[in-house]
């Protein structure tokens, strides 16, 4: 799912293009993309582009008379710039949105439709859309604490919840974790005051340096590589691979679709997480360091 370094470099390629530009048609391509009855999309028709911004991890854009429409890709949704009026057809293009210099074409990968287009007649009833998570970077280290404290779960589930922290997802809280020499289950109201610290600053620091990296590749074009899965990431995606840091295998918590990266001997000083499928298969042959599970392989 794009996170906010990935929201980001869509919005800044995207204000160039549209910013100041009439919606001239919208080219809904899927039953299933359209989740608002009002207003209808031709409501927008021939409305000008007022505002950009985020929400959440959705890309809102105000027009004329307080309209708006918000994107939310989810998990495989892309968005593309294409020559004006560029044809859509097929099932993974979705819809269209053309302008008088291009059009923006929404995607989606795979047999799952998730993405989403909402409608909204106010700029107050497009907020109400917003989960309410804090935006790490306005806020201080006092009031990042108090967020993430408010119940005691995990670091990776807290980080990733849209009601504490404001688009943060599986990969880049691998990545927040990693640079924090922090395990992925440790407890919220159980960190040190250095703990919190380490936490906040890579937090802003990891998200900073994504910002910075992935505004560079579009480099003045759009981005058309939007991925969870880059090489140069330390640790999410690169299970069985060496840390970048200490050269361990990176390992992996597997849960339902969504998988948890991490280093054993950077974050859980050695020690291997339990895999909620694998460690109850193996029971007490689960082993429970790098070292236990070398002499595994062996046998």
């Amino acid at each position: 799912m794009p996170e906010l370094p990935d929201i980001a470099a869509y919005l800044g390629a995207l204000e160039p293009r549209v910013l100041g530009q009439p919606l001239t048609k919208i080219r809904i391509n899927s039953p299933f993309l359209l989740r608002s009855v009002t207003p209808p999309p031709s409501a927008l028709e021939g409305k000008t582009v007022r505002s950009l911004r985020r929400v959440g991890k959705r890309i809102a854009l105000g027009f004329d008379d307080d309209l708006w429409l918000v994107l939310h890709l989810m998990i495989a949704g892309r968005l593309h710039w294409k020559p004006a009026g560029a044809k859509i057809s097929g099932k993974y293009q979705l819809a269209a949105f053309d302008f008088p210099n291009g059009s923006v074409v929404l995607t989606e990968a795979g047999s799952k439709r998730r993405a989403s287009l909402t409608l909204f007649s106010s700029e107050a009833e497009m907020m109400a859309s917003d989960p309410g998570g804090a935006d790490v970077f306005s806020i201080d280290l006092d009031a990042f604490r108090a967020a993430l404290t408010h119940e005691n779960h995990t670091l990776k589930r807290s980080l990733t919840d849209p009601r504490i922290l404001s688009s943060i997802g599986n990969a880049y809280s691998d990545e927040i974790l990693h640079a924090a020499k922090l395990s992925p289950i440790l407890l919220t109201q159980k960190l040190s005051p250095e703990e919190w610290q380490r936490l906040f600053d890579s937090t802003r620091a990891v998200l900073k340096m994504w910002i910075d990296r992935l505004g560079s590749e579009a480099a003045g074009g759009f981005p058309e590589k939007v991925t969870a899965f880059r090489d140069d990431m330390a640790v999410h995606g690169r299970f069985g691979r060496p840390c970048p840091v200490c050269g361990e295998p990176i390992q992996r918590i597997r849960y339902a679709d969504n998988e948890t990266n991490y280093c054993p001997h950077c974050q859980t000083g050695g020690r291997l997480l339990a895999d909620r499928g694998l460690s109850r298969l193996l029971g007490k042959d689960w082993p429970r360091t790098l070292e236990e599970m070398e002499e595994m392989k062996k046998r």
